[in-house]
């Protein structure tokens, strides 16, 4: 059985910031975990070593700090459901080594971040903190942008976020294998609908499309277990095209909540990887995404 019991999120107190607080709480409460939120403070003197500052400086970086300290307890006061008290940490320094540091230094199960995004097919980097977590963690890192929707905001307070559909992609790979278990777990833990797709690219126009869509359909059911059934709802379907555009548009046309995907992994080598069907997910698609790495 999977278990989440450390969970982070670094906040930047923007809008994208406070939205992957609402899904971290939420996942903190559901899965009985201990969430931590953490900011970090870069000082100046660390992206100009060399220069001598005037003790005027270093005091509006020690006010940076205190002042950072006041809003994350103001923010957590603002935002609390269930008796969730989340542990607020502030530190200084560089803001992605700060973050991994802190990941490993506390064994987190799962980073949940805040991204702005980019639109536009043609940008394939976010140039943002939240990519460099997403290729250089340890563990699973859900990136969480303002969704175009607000249908996961229940009607009453009492939680901030309430999920009723995951989609998980598959292409059959040791990652996808990993992403699967994650996504089963939410699916049960939330008790919610859960898709799994797999999308046909590069069919030669030979092939046999109804015989190959069976086989995939079945390779994609085979993994369940039987009991999951009783806890959430499992269909299973197969798509044709470019495995991003199909994605996302699978994921618009359900209105899904949130997309579960392996990722290959994060050395130099799998940088374009990451840079093309994951990352263009993150980067275009309609709801957070999950992206688990073995």
């Amino acid at each position: 059985m999977l278990k989440l019991e450390r969970i982070l999120c670094p906040m930047d107190f923007s809008e994208f910031s406070a939205k992957s607080y609402e899904y971290a709480h939420s996942l903190a409460y559901h899965y009985g975990a201990k969430l931590f939120v953490e900011h970090v403070v870069q000082p100046l003197t660390m992206a100009y070593p060399y220069y001598a500052f005037p003790d005027s400086v270093n005091q509006v970086y020690c006010d940076l700090t205190t002042d950072a300290e006041k809003h994350l307890k103001e923010f957590v006061q603002k935002y609390q459901w269930n008796g969730i008290h989340p542990e607020f940490v502030v530190q200084e320094g560089f803001v992605t080594d700060s973050i991994l540091a802190f990941a490993e230094k506390r064994s987190i199960d799962l980073i949940v971040m805040g991204t702005h995004g980019r639109r536009g097919v043609d940008r394939l980097t976010m140039g943002s903190v939240t990519e460099q977590v997403l290729r250089k963690a340890h563990c699973p890192v859900l990136a969480v942008r303002k969704p175009a929707h607000d249908f996961v905001k229940p009607l009453e307070k009492t939680e901030p976020v309430q999920l009723k559909k995951i989609l998980f992609c598959t292409d059959f790979s040791e990652h996808s294998d990993r992403a699967l278990q994650y996504a089963l777990s939410l699916a049960t833990e939330y008790n919610v609908e859960l898709t799994l797709l797999h999308v046909l690219d590069n069919i030669p126009s030979s092939s046999d499309i109804q015989a190959e869509t069976s086989r995939v359909l079945r390779e994609l059911e085979r993994p369940i277990p039987e009991d999951t059934r009783n806890w959430c709802a499992v269909k299973a379907t197969v798509r044709i095209g470019k495995p991003y555009q199909e994605i996302i548009q699978a994921a618009l046309e359900t209105q899904t909540d949130l997309v579960v995907m392996g990722v290959r992994g994060r050395n130099a080598l799998d940088l374009a990887l990451f840079g093309s069907t994951t990352h263009r997910v993150i980067q275009l698609g309609p709801c957070p995404v999950l992206a688990v790495h073995i």
